[in-house]
């Protein structure tokens, strides 16, 4: 059982539930007034976050914190468990922030506002739960509850393909879904009485086909999320379709869910398992960088090339997580981060873009660094930091996990070199088709009918200030990263220890290196005297 400390003051409970419950006053309200009581409750619910992070958890202990427990349904075994960790605590905090400046950024909504804001605040409450969700059923109940906000959001406020959008990500987030809770069966019901507490799961010995029979349904169920090709076609449609606050929750925090189930799932409760699959991950992180960077070339659409160069990022996170070292995973929950951050300023700044012009075709946007400087800036910084210039945060997260791959004593020198240098495609065509976009949108042939809005001019106070509260913790963490790595740190170094426990038990079972028939390179297991384990010269040979 993971060590957990509890509160006497229910600050999880209070933190999920807020805005979901002050969401029930909307109906009653004046039209005109919604956004402002929207914008206070997500004001109110972050900074009460910070509060009790700040005031109750102690960052030198990896174990849960702020700990409740309380029966809901015992007949089936369902408890409303939450906790915080190291990795859920500072991703809360990013959903906070991108939450509250998304409601910011929806000032101009008329059609529906009351249904809107309630939607945004039912989805705010819904992210929290999953990052705080310590019973593995309810966390499957959160995580398809948050799907319906935004299958509504996309459906009802998205633009001309918005029904084929909303139903392609229902379908494919709603499908993948039920492998979470095939696999959560699986483990819930091994050897006796079925227990869906997650602590209890994780240290729990599987055999070794159930570790992987879990974890494969795990990591499509996740996959879909990050998302992982092939399993990432509903992400260009649903931004190219959504508002820019939906297209901002989307990429800042709905991609992270996938990232944190990856960790909490398939690395800390079936490790096992997880060494046989980390070199998987790293070739997919691979696919995805290189998939990702040449496909947003090819996209004439500002907020589809935004949602490809998304696909590209999250690579690097599949690469941290593979990556079996301490730096490699800090590095992939830095990413995360990072990501959410810019994505969700760069989105943001689309939406502002095409608020003015009524397009998000590049081709037909041209010249706007003349009228539009402030925007020109602000989208400059943004894809500065995602093309990982050093001084941003982009530019740590991707060195971290860089550092964790090339410094893992398990990996073979020629998988480490060839991940790398894979990896590296990517960090040259990021700049190429982000300096690319900033040339044809901003110094392109100036159109003289483009601005369609003229009374909204350049960015206004509202519009910088959103995009300046997403930029000060790019700029921050680039400089200074302990600022987000001293929230995990200690987490990290727990989830690693956890999984390298494994080494030893899988160094003995090279006979099952007929799961890698394609060359793989294998863990070179220290101290076990064996060589390539998975690699295909052990295919046939035994052990």
């Amino acid at each position: 059982m993971i060590e957990q400390t509890s509160n006497t003051f229910p600050w999880l409970s209070a933190i999920i539930l807020f805005p979901v419950l002050a969401s029930l006053a909307i109906p009653l309200l004046p039209s005109k007034a919604v956004r402002w009581y929207a914008l206070g409750v997500g004001l109110v619910d972050f900074l009460l976050s910070l509060w009790a992070f700040c005031s109750s958890y102690d960052l030198q202990n990896s174990g849960f914190q702020l700990a409740e427990s309380y029966a809901w349904l015992p007949q089936i075994g369902l408890n409303w468990s939450v906790a915080v960790d190291g990795l859920s605590m500072p991703l809360i905090v990013l959903t906070g922030l991108i939450n509250t400046l998304a409601i910011l950024a929806a000032w101009r909504v008329t059609q529906k506002p009351k249904l809107f804001y309630f939607l945004m605040l039912a989805m705010y409450s819904a992210q929290i739960g999953v990052f705080a969700a310590q019973d593995l059923l309810l966390f499957f109940l959160i995580w398809e509850l948050e799907l319906v906000p935004v299958y509504l959001l996309i459906s009802i406020w998205g633009g001309a393909k918005r029904q084929y959008a909303a139903t392609k990500f229902i379908l494919y987030t709603a499908l993948g879904s039920i492998f979470i809770l095939v696999a959560g069966l699986a483990m819930a019901f091994y050897s006796g009485t079925p227990n869906f507490d997650m602590a209890t799961l994780a240290s729990k010995h599987y055999p070794l086909a159930l570790e992987i029979f879990a974890y494969i349904g795990f990591l499509i169920a996740f996959g879909v999320k990050l998302p992982i090709f092939p399993l990432h076609t509903w992400l260009p449609d649903a931004h190219s379709e959504a508002s820019a606050p939906v297209s901002m929750i989307l990429a800042g925090v709905l991609l992270k869910m996938g990232g944190y189930g990856l960790i909490r799932m398939n690395i800390e409760m079936l490790p096992n398992a997880h060494l046989y699959f980390a070199p998987v991950l790293a070739v997919l992180g691979v696919v995805n960088i290189i998939y990702g960077a040449l496909s947003a070339f090819g996209q004439d659409n500002l907020k589809r090339r935004l949602a490809y160069s998304s696909i590209s990022h999250m690579g690097f996170v599949l690469i941290g997580i593979a990556s079996l070292t301490e730096l490699g995973i800090n590095g992939a929950v830095l990413q995360m981060i990072s990501h959410g951050l810019i994505a969700g300023m760069l989105f943001f700044l689309a939406g502002v873009t095409y608020d003015r012009t009524h397009t998000l075709a590049i081709e037909k946007l041209g010249g706007m660094a003349e009228t539009m400087p402030k925007v020109f800036a602000l989208f400059t910084a943004g894809s500065m930091a995602s093309l990982a210039l050093p001084g941003m945060s982009g530019f740590v997260g991707e060195l971290t996990i860089f550092l964790g791959v090339t410094s893992s004593d398990v990996y073979s020198s020629e998988f480490k070199v060839g991940i790398v240098l894979l990896s590296a495609i990517g960090l040259i065509l990021t700049p190429i088709y982000l300096l690319s976009l900033l040339r044809t949108v901003f110094f392109g042939a100036n159109n003289s009918g483009l601005i369609i809005e003229e009374y909204l001019g350049d960015a206004k106070p509202r519009e910088i200030a959103i995009a300046a509260f997403l930029l000060i913790p790019i700029i921050g963490i680039g400089i200074y990263p302990k600022i987000a790595t001293q929230t995990y740190d200690v987490k990290t170094v727990a989830v690693t220890a956890h999984v390298r426990d494994s080494l030893p038990v899988f160094a003995q079972q090279k006979d099952r290196s007929v799961l890698y028939s394609g060359g793989f390179f294998a863990p070179e297991i220290p101290g076990s005297g064996s060589g390539t384990l998975l690699g295909s010269a052990d295919i046939g040979k035994g052990a």
